[in-house]
């Protein structure tokens, strides 16, 4: 159940938004993930306090029949918010339209933030705030493990290592894109993996091995790529109504900028390549790099012609009125 503010399939390997165990006397803690674009509320069928992603793993503190309570966590860009007069829920989005949720500072978007939404403040580091607050999700969106330590959402933290080479868990390991970061998968009970720097209690790996991919598949993953929609299209369907949709654009690099404060649809500093359409019109279209896409997007020549597949983060940014997609894939148009 998602309201037409958020109607699209987003997608599946993100991770960040922490959601914890609460020791409930009549209550059997169940970890889970969320499988759908999905809302959450205040509370069942209550005021709309935000969207999160698919892919994100859960822990339930309460549930009813039709409803699961969850403790959301994640960081926001500290300018989009304000101090409350609040103890317990002493901050408030106060950004124009809403703001993303991610994972970790300056990290995947795992959600979104309604303006005015009440928040909890957990800690702070510069630019970003690491924020709380209970909510509610329509259970059928998120696929239940059963009891805590019986499934996936128990990691295993069993990992014997040496110098170079480590080996998973017996329950599993999972395997992050970042500290607290996104969740890529899943470390077999066993599995080794080579151990190519640590930073602490953590250790970034390689994992070698086979995938069932026949040609032409997993570009974009198992989304529905839109192609025939032009960029005129995108801008002119209201409030957002395609957030969240793969689209996929013919564009004419110009230069990759980063942006400043002033641009509320990015984060401040966030690397994104300013292109136009092809056409006579020649529409601009932003283009949002990842942080690992950035090499990439700098070996691109002005005026390089581009196919660009991306993730519609709005079809109308507010500075501009441009579309602005999230890189997933980028392949230069030759001739």
């Amino acid at each position: 159940m998602i309201t037409s503010a958020t109607p699209s399939h987003i997608g599946r390997l993100v991770f960040g938004v922490s959601l914890l165990l609460v020791l409930a006397s009549n209550a059997v803690a169940q970890a889970g993930l969320v499988t759908t674009e999905e809302n959450f509320r205040a509370e069942p069928n209550g005021v709309l306090l935000g969207q999160v992603r698919p892919g994100v793993s859960v822990e339930v503190l309460t549930e009813t029949e039709d409803w699961l309570q969850l403790e959301l966590t994640g960081w926001v860009w500290t300018r989009s918010l304000q101090a409350t007069s609040r103890r317990d829920l002493g901050l408030i989005v106060s950004a124009s339209g809403g703001e993303n949720l991610r994972g970790s500072p300056s990290g995947a978007v795992i959600g979104r933030l309604e303006e005015r939404v009440l928040l909890e403040e957990i800690e702070q580091v510069p630019e970003w705030t690491h924020v709380r607050r209970v909510v509610w999700m329509w259970r059928p969106s998120v696929e239940l493990f059963g009891e805590r330590g019986a499934g996936r959402g128990t990691p295993s933290t069993d990992v014997t290592s040496s110098e170079d080479w480590a080996r998973g868990g017996s329950a599993g390991t999972p395997i992050l894109s970042s500290p607290d970061g996104d969740t890529l998968g899943d470390i077999a009970p066993g599995a080794n993996v080579r151990v190519l720097a640590r930073d602490g209690n953590w250790a970034r790996v390689r994992v070698d091995g086979w995938i069932w991919l026949p040609p032409g598949s997993g570009e974009a993953g198992e989304e529905t790529v839109v192609t025939d929609m032009t960029v005129q299209e995108v801008s002119a369907v209201p409030d957002d109504g395609l957030r969240g949709r793969v689209i996929q654009w013919d564009l004419q690099f110009i230069s990759l900028e980063r942006a400043e404060n002033i641009r509320t649809d990015f984060y401040e500093g966030e690397p994104f390549l300013l292109t136009r359409t092809g056409d006579a019109g020649g529409l601009f279209v932003y283009v949002a790099i990842p942080p690992e896409r950035l090499r990439e997007a700098e070996g691109l020549s002005p005026l390089e012609r581009i196919r660009v597949v991306g993730r519609l983060r709005t079809g109308s940014a507010r500075l501009t009125g441009s579309p602005i997609l999230e890189l997933l894939s980028l392949t230069k148009i030759s001739g």
